[in-house]
């Protein structure tokens, strides 16, 4: 076990060089939103920016998608037919994950799960994509539920989960809530073992295993249970797959940046901190 310092982000963010091309530092696909939710895939594609990736593209039912382009015009926000994500996507989904491949010379990771719903026809769309998908992908929020069904879909691919307490219940059928940190450790590493992937438990305390080794982050602050903010290291996450990072490191990286860029913003403004305030403090969170 280690606790996971900001040394980890030395060679993440070594300087650029001169000749680097767009998509040599990534390119995300943010899968996501429903009728009602379109925060929850604009703040992830947003957190990743700020974490340095080159290109985002949110994936979207059409409602969500035209409300998310709408933000900025850095967000590219591609919409699917009808109020939610089903089956009769998939198709889409995997040409446009090839396709990103493709042009971004395999610099490509997903980010899945967030606002996007538990319908069973929207949960059976996720497993159906992700038993055909081995792109490094962030599970998170609403995909995390879709785990229930197949947990096979991930076994042995590199993938990072970001189960909070509950979530991982539903994902592994443990319980670990209330039990002492040392235990949830020996959980979280046991069950990213026996899924053969990555696992960062969110908590005050974030637990990231890969089933081998365990670290742990004590970055973030109170302040931090606003909504948004697991979507935020989602997208932070998803940065780093997508430019290359191994899913232990990212998971790593990823929480510790999510924690300071939290604690930045609420040392500002304490009880008004909002996700979108966490956003603009991951400038200050990755400088040395």
């Amino acid at each position: 076990m280690f606790e996971v310092t900001k040394e980890i982000l030395k060679n993440i963010y070594a300087p650029r060089p001169a000749d680097s091309r767009k998509y040599d530092y990534g390119l995300l696909l943010v899968i996501g939103g429903s009728e009602f939710y379109s925060g929850s895939p604009a703040l992830s594609a947003l957190a990743a920016f700020r974490a340095g990736v080159d290109m985002v593209r949110v994936i979207a039912p059409k409602r969500a998608a035209d409300i998310i382009a709408s933000f900025t015009p850095a967000l590219a926000a591609y919409p699917l037919k009808g109020d939610c994500l089903a089956s009769e996507h998939l198709a889409t989904l995997i040409s446009m994950s090839e396709a990103a491949k493709a042009v971004s010379r395999g610099k490509t990771a997903v980010v899945i799960g967030g606002g996007v719903g538990r319908s069973e026809k929207t949960q059976k769309a996720i497993i159906e994509y992700l038993s055909q998908t081995n792109i490094p992908t962030v599970i998170d929020a609403d995909a995390l539920h879709a785990l229930r069904l197949d947990p096979g879909v991930i076994f042995g691919k590199p993938f990072l989960l970001t189960p909070h307490t509950y979530e991982f219940f539903v994902v592994t059928g443990k319980e670990i809530y209330q039990r002492p940190e040392n235990e949830k450790m020996k959980v979280v590493q046991e069950e990213a073992a026996r899924f053969k992937t990555t696992i960062v438990l969110k908590g005050p305390v974030d637990i990231v295993s890969d089933g081998s080794e365990i670290a742990l982050n004590r970055t973030g602050c109170a302040y931090m249970t606003v909504g948004g903010m697991g979507d935020t290291l989602a997208g932070i996450c998803g940065a780093l797959l997508a430019r290359g990072v191994k899913p232990f490191e990212a998971g790593q990286a990823g929480a510790y940046i999510n924690g300071l860029a939290g604690e930045l913003a609420a040392n500002k403004l304490g009880e008004s901190t909002i996700a979108t305030d966490l956003i603009e403090a991951i400038v200050d969170a990755i400088k040395f």
